[in-house]
């Protein structure tokens, strides 16, 4: 489905446009990983007693700084469990350069000098043994950004390894847990509810699952819903979880090349991603819905926003993951695409609005009096709340 409008934002900035299909030359950064290894993979129930049963306590964790520019980084961490249920987690760390924490998903993360603790929010609260969760942040540093090197999980410290301590209750039947997987294609509760925005990772069969790409791009969403509420009063409802990765049908240059006969490849794999969503997920305007395919012809793919869609390729899942620019310049190219979904046209100017080219200064971009009125006023207004 190609809209009468779909923002296809081909100009350069200085012509007020997003431009998606010719991306600007961006610093790639070294990623930095750091990985508290673990001894072992899972934790072993001990008897005691007839009547009691050893708690066994342990995690791993891998602290990435997934991008840095300078003055500022984005980190992705990974907690594992390894000992007993939990149900409720904190991780604690500190940073030994100065480093300081500011926006965070997925977890609510505090500072208190160098200490900094995260703790799981309702959704990733629950840890059965083996099970993962996955956070992420924005921080500052100054003069260097080593990654810490110490953490713990409610107050056990993340060897790699199991410590047991005597329990005096009755022992119970240790729930049966299976590795952490990649996501199914399915979403886990089922078809998420109408007017809600619903967002997709497409990873074709050659793209290994990479945890960066689902925490990356809900990170962008949360972001663009904080903004629309700040702007507008109101904004759009996200699902649990954020972002549904869906096992593509095809590898990259299947996305890449078919149905892509014609001089402007523009387009091709964003409407081979789109056309796959709506014949498998019944994407429609039920939903406002939004597609990052890991895909992209060099120099040519690109993507817009139009009547309930966001239509992305690769250089945007990378953005959003970490894997290229600073995270301020994928934030504003999602208001800016979700301006487009709602309605809204290109700006005529470059005039500190998000929907033209000052998208690339955000956060310090704006929605107009006539924008706002465009949104709350459009076709898609019953989705804000």
């Amino acid at each position: 489905m190609r809209s009468a409008h779909m923002g296809r934002d081909k100009g350069t900035p200085g012509a007020g446009l997003h431009q998606e299909g010719n991306e600007m030359a961006l610093r790639r950064t070294r990623r930095l990983l750091a990985v508290v290894l673990a001894a072992g993979l899972g934790a072993t129930l001990s008897v005691m007693t007839m009547t009691a049963h050893a708690a066994a306590a342990g995690c791993q964790v891998s602290y990435t700084v997934s991008s840095q520019w300078q003055g500022g980084f984005g980190a992705s961490v990974a907690v594992t469990n390894l000992g007993d249920p939990i149900n409720g987690w904190t991780l604690r760390w500190s940073f030994g350069a100065g480093q300081t924490v500011g926006q965070a998903w997925n977890a609510t993360v505090t500072q208190s000098g160098a200490a900094v603790t995260a703790a799981g929010v309702s959704y990733n609260a629950a840890l059965a043994t083996g099970a993962s969760a996955s956070f992420g942040f924005n921080g500052t540093w100054t003069g260097s950004n080593p990654v810490p090197t110490g953490f713990t999980l409610n107050n056990v410290a993340c060897t790699g390894s199991t410590t047991t301590t005597p329990a005096t209750s009755p022992p119970t039947t240790k729930p049966t847990t299976t590795p952490t997987t990649a996501p199914t294609t399915a979403p886990p509760n089922g078809t998420p509810p109408a007017r809600t925005v619903r967002v997709y990772w497409l990873k074709p069969t050659d793209k290994a699952f990479d945890q960066r790409y689902p925490d990356g791009i809900t990170s962008v969403m949360k972001e663009a819903q904080r903004f629309f509420k700040a702007q507008l009063g109101k904004t759009f409802t996200l699902n649990n979880p954020v972002v549904e990765v869906v096992n593509g049908l095809h590898d990259t240059n299947w996305y890449i090349t078919n149905n892509c006969t014609g001089s402007d490849h523009y387009w091709c794999v964003v409407d081979n991603g789109q056309r796959e969503l709506q014949q498998r997920f019944g994407a429609d305007s039920r939903w406002i819905n939004v597609e990052e395919v890991s895909a992209e012809e060099t120099n040519k793919s690109g993507g817009g926003g139009g009547n309930g869609w966001v239509l992305l390729s690769g250089h945007d899942a990378d953005g959003a993951a970490g894997v290229n620019g600073p995270i301020n310049r994928w934030y504003g190219g999602m208001v800016h695409e979700l301006g487009h979904a709602f309605g809204l046209p290109d700006a005529t100017s470059t005039d500190g609005t998000c929907m033209s080219a000052s998208l690339y200064d955000y956060p310090n971009c704006t929605f107009s009096q006539t924008q706002k009125n465009g949104i709350l006023n459009g076709p898609f207004a019953s989705f804000l709340s």
